[in-house]
This record gives structure tokens, C-alpha cells and sequence, in this order.
């Protein structure tokens, strides 16, 4: 659209719940506004307002635009054939399309398309590499569009992927993935099941709460942090796997120590019962066992992450 203006205004509600959303979709629409202005020589125009909403005043412009997804194109209309395949091309790099249409007249105009393209986290190949070593099914749940998620889902080595997700049906997702998996535990494998959850961002809040395990990462928004039980203070994938790794031994340490103590005090009640054990070696023997059940507990403090000992 050379000639024409671009720009974009949006204001940040006051809701504190809204705000790290309102204040991401700014950081989207100025590098959006930039790149056009770098690669089309597109003029500044005299922007748009968004409410606390998400709605376009109509007394305030002259076209109303829309920006959205493929799914929202189709609601309102929009015939996307004409640049179908580019979207495609893009698409099978791993790039998130969004349509911009004109929804001024009667009959919705389609004027381009925007890619999003988002770099993989140092260190995601590994993590999801070491998740499968420890046999732990590892499924994708994205909002992008299907090509774009099968294309980074292919990069990491996944399988399993769920795309154009909601934030809403992320949660439900969660729900029937449990009861997938418990349908196989029944089926003969004898571990229980259990679903985490990990994610950094405003939309995964409801997905990270309903899992067993919610892991956020540091980095992402204070909602995603307080809806999750864990929260990875670095924003490296390969401490999911780390984490997972820590607990488990923590897991292993309490059930030695519940044998011991047990042990212990059925020894010490079958010998008192005979008439063996005197009130004085039956406190020694307590007392050796208090301090065998804290001493094999700090042997977790020669555990070492496995991202840190590769490093």
C-alpha cells in the first residue's frame, strides 16, 4: 500500500489483570508499524485508539481494519484465497500468519498478511530430547496456526501437536489428555498418571492451574508465575527436565526414609515385646535413627543439574 499511512495507538487499561497483554500487543504493532515503514516506504498515519475492550471507536477513523487470525477471517468473511499459498510458504517455515482485511464496506476487503516468527529458547532441542529419554510424552498445545506449529513442533522433535488452541480450551485439553493417558495406565502400565503444564504467558494462566503441575518460567508474566506451582528461575527449558529429575529423587529420599524409620520401630517393638531391649538402648536406637534418616537426606546436596554438569 505505498502512499498510504500506517500507525497504531493503543491504550494501556487500567486492569492490572489486561495489562502485560495491552502492553505486549503494543510491542507487536510497533515493530509491525516499523518493518512496514522500512520495507514499503509507508508514511505515518494518524493512528487508531483501542478501548479497554479491544474496539475500534468508528467515529475516530475512516477504515476499519481488522488483524487477525485465519479462524476470525472466516467469521467476518473475508476470502483469503488470493494469498492462500503465500501464507502456506510461510507457514511451512514456522512463521504465525495473521490476515489484515477492510471491514469498512459492506463486502470485507483482504489486504495483506502479516508473519510472526518467534526464535527457539537455547536449549529446547535437549530439553525435549531428555524428556523423551525419561519416557515422558511430550505434547505441543499452540495457539498458531496448524502449518506453523507442525514446523517448530518438527524442529523440537515432536510428535504430538495441538494447534489453533484458545486459551480458554487449554485447560479442557489438559483434561482430556489426562484421561487419555489414565485410559492407558489401565491398560496395564502401573504408574499413575500425571499432566504438567509449562508456559510463560497470560493465556497459559488457566492451563498452568488446572494441571497437576503448572511450571512457569521466570521470565514470563506474574500471572502465569502465580498460577504455577513451579517457577524456573531461569529461562532455559533444559530445568524442566532438571526439575523434574530433583523431584523425583526427592520422591525416592522420602520413601528410604519411611522404610528406615518403619523398620527401625518395628525392630524396636518386637525386641521390647521379648523382654530384650532396654529403655536405654531403645532411645540410642531412635536417636541412631533420626540421624540416619537427616544424613541420607543431605545426599541430595550432591545432586547436580544435568544442564549444569554438561555445561
Amino acid at each position: 500500500m505505498p502512499g498510504k499511512g500506517v500507525s497504531a495507538l493503543v491504550r494501556v487499561p487500567a486492569d492490572p489483570r489486561t495489562t502485560a497483554q495491552a502492553r505486549q500487543a503494543e510491542l507487536i504493532a510497533a515493530s509491525v508499524i516499523m518493518s512496514a515503514r522500512q520495507s514499503a516506504g509507508l508514511s505515518p498515519g494518524s493512528g487508531l485508539a483501542l478501548d479497554a475492550d479491544h474496539r475500534v471507536d468508528p467515529a475516530t477513523v475512516e477504515r476499519e481494519l481488522r488483524l487477525g487470525s485465519a479462524r476470525w477471517m472466516a467469521e467476518l468473511g473475508v476470502d483469503l484465497a488470493p494469498l492462500a499459498e503465500r501464507a502456506a510458504e510461510l507457514q511451512s517455515l514456522g512463521r504465525t500468519v495473521s490476515w489484515l482485511a477492510d471491514v469498512s464496506a459492506d463486502a470485507p476487503e483482504l489486504l495483506g498478511l502479516v508473519a510472526f516468527g518467534d526464535r527457539l529458547r537455547d536449549g529446547a532441542i535437549e530439553a525435549v530430547q531428555r524428556l523423551r529419554a525419561e519416557h515422558v510424552r511430550t505434547v505441543m498445545i499452540s495457539g498458531d496456526g496448524h502449518a506453523s506449529a507442525a514446523g517448530v513442533a518438527q524442529l523440537l522433535g515432536i510428535a504430538e501437536v495441538h494447534a489453533e488452541v484458545l486459551p480458554g480450551e487449554k485447560a479442557s485439553l489438559l483434561a482430556s489428555l489426562r484421561s487419555l493417558s489414565a485410559a492407558d495406565a489401565a491398560r496395564g502400565r502401573r504408574r499413575p498418571v500425571r499432566v504438567a503444564m509449562v508456559g510463560d504467558g497470560l493465556n497459559d494462566a488457566p492451563a498452568l492451574a488446572a494441571a497437576d503441575v503448572g511450571i512457569a518460567m521466570a521470565s514470563g508474566t506474574d500471572v502465569a508465575m502465580q498460577a504455577a506451582g513451579i517457577t524456573l528461575m531461569r529461562s532455559d527449558p533444559r530445568l524442566v527436565a532438571d526439575a523434574l529429575d530433583i523431584s523425583r529423587r526427592c520422591v525416592a529420599k522420602i520413601r528410604q526414609n519411611l522404610f528406615w524409620a518403619f523398620a527401625y520401630n518395628v525392630a524396636g517393638i518386637g525386641l521390647a515385646a521379648a523382654g530384650l531391649l532396654s529403655p536405654m538402648v531403645a532411645g540410642a536406637a531412635m536417636a541412631f535413627s533420626s540421624v540416619s534418616v537427616v544424613t541420607n537426606s543431605l545426599t541430595l546436596r550432591r545432586w547436580k543439574a544435568p544442564s549444569v554438569r554438561r555445561a
